[in-house]
């Protein structure tokens, strides 16, 4: 990824990799759009060594979509004992009885419905190995209860919503562990400092007359960005 690490994305990044790097951590950002929230996600999930997943809306998929990406999720996480991070944006909420399951996943780890009885005991056998090596008793809840545990220690989401309408206020109030079981990294708008770096870093291969007029374009950019966004 091409991103400018000025002083306050760096902070950023530093604190969602903190919230990930624990057992059940999730992190919820909240900023508006083309803050840099997902570009940051996926940066300290590779600070992390977490692999980074996310899910692909089409005009067909549905719960039952949901339902086969979470499987996997939980599977690479729980049976493979893979660190992942599951990036996960309000453009992606094309049906919002997705957030019942996102809420499970965030209060408890466990989502009721996910798996058939086949699939759970193909997951116990899967874990028996493991759960012996930890010295624990080889049996149907220990190896459910082992398998959570891996799952909560290895799946961490990073939900990306902006603050902007009514919808992230009524998806707060309906499914409370969007801000329950998550640390909220608050997006504010970036400081001068930072749009200044940002512009010099993608004029610096532009042909300029000279030195001083680099400079003026470039001190012009922030002055722009602020106008506009201030207009919209």
């Amino acid at each position: 990824m091409d991103l400018v690490l000025f002083d306050d994305a760096m902070k950023h990044v530093c604190k969602i990799s903190r919230i990930i790097s624990c057992s059940s951590g999730h992190s919820l950002l909240v900023g508006v759009g083309g803050s840099g929230k997902q570009s940051l996600s996926k940066l300290a999930s590779s600070i992390c060594q977490f692999r980074t997943t996310s899910i692909m809306i089409s005009s067909t998929y549905g719960l039952n979509e949901l339902k086969v990406d979470l499987q996997g999720m939980y599977n690479r996480a729980g049976v493979k004992d893979e660190g992942l991070m599951f990036l996960f944006n309000e453009g992606q909420i094309t049906n919002e009885r997705f957030l019942v399951s996102i809420n499970d996943l965030l209060s408890s780890g466990e989502i009721s419905d996910l798996f058939t009885e086949e699939d759970l005991d193909g997951i116990v056998n899967n874990v028996r190995s493991a759960v012996k090596g930890e010295g624990l008793v080889d049996n149907k809840d220990n190896c459910w209860k082992f398998y959570l545990d891996r799952v909560r220690k290895n799946l961490h989401m990073s939900l990306c919503f902006s603050p902007v309408g009514d919808a992230f206020r009524n998806r707060a109030r309906k499914f409370p562990a969007l801000i329950n079981c998550t640390v909220i990294d608050w997006f504010h708008p970036w400081p001068e400092e930072a749009l200044l770096s940002v512009a010099s870093k993608f004029l610096e291969e532009v042909e300029m007359p000279s030195d001083d007029v680099r400079k003026s374009i470039e001190k012009f950019m922030p002055f722009s960005f602020k106008c506009v966004n201030q207009q919209s």
